[in-house]
């Protein structure tokens, strides 16, 4: 399967662009779709559109190789995007959970995470902030509202943050954690809290996904949003 960024940006189901009823989240244990091939189910927005751009399963002519391979998807990118499942939403009080592998980046240190309080992802007022990780040991929260973006707070070093180096194997493994509360967001990493910001101050409400840089390999094993405590 292959899509150009424009089919990406559709969930089709049977042929046919869905309507707008209620979706069920991804199960990274059971992915819509055959193992290796790109899920059928899940959209894809490019920082800069190109609609040349082609996102598939075939590592020859994919721009951005994306498939269902269980427990979860492996991704690799050449230009920056999000992805998102249309049933991936939280509200009120909630924890959202991404287990993302990754593999040899190289001298290079580009961010991965995910991206939450996601609205109009498709139009020209997309907005939604985001938690990342960068091979250096760092992270950042960030935010985007049509084509400008915003530091919420910058790249900041903690020693939570499993890192790709000489003495890794094939892949480096970091869970981030975005938990929503009454008054304050809490980001975590690998368990250990890297940030806690006021409630008013972060997006919340909205979709839920994967940011991911450009020339990254990664496999994302569970992401997953549940009720808040």
């Amino acid at each position: 399967m292959r899509w150009t960024i424009g089919w990406a940006l559709m969930l089709l189901v049977g042929g046919a662009v869905a309507t707008q009823e209620a979706v069920a989240p991804p199960d990274p244990q059971n992915p819509v779709g055959e193992n290796l091939a790109t899920p059928p189910d899940w959209r894809v927005r490019l920082d800069a559109p190109d609609p040349e751009v082609v996102v598939g399963d075939d590592k020859e002519a994919a721009d951005i190789w994306f498939v269902n391979m269980t427990p979860g998807w492996h991704v690799t990118t050449g230009p920056r995007a999000i992805f998102w499942h249309p049933g991936l939403e939280a509200e009120g009080a909630w924890r959202a959970e991404a287990t993302i592998h990754l593999f040899d980046p190289g001298e290079r240190t580009e961010a991965f995470g995910i991206f939450f309080g996601g609205r109009d992802l498709e139009g020209d007022g997309i907005a939604y902030d985001y938690f990342v990780l960068r091979n250096s040991g760092e992270s950042l929260i960030k935010r985007r509202r049509g084509s400008e973006t915003q530091v919420i707070r910058d790249w900041t070093a903690h020693e939570a943050i499993a890192t790709f180096g000489p003495e890794s194997e094939s892949s480096v493994e970091n869970v981030l954690a975005v938990e929503v509360g009454e008054e304050s967001v809490t980001f975590s990493v690998n368990g250990a809290v890297v940030a806690t910001l006021p409630r008013a101050e972060v997006a919340t409400d909205g979709h839920v996904g994967l940011r991911l840089n450009h020339h990254l390999n990664v496999h994302v094993s569970d992401l997953s949003v549940s009720s808040g405590r």
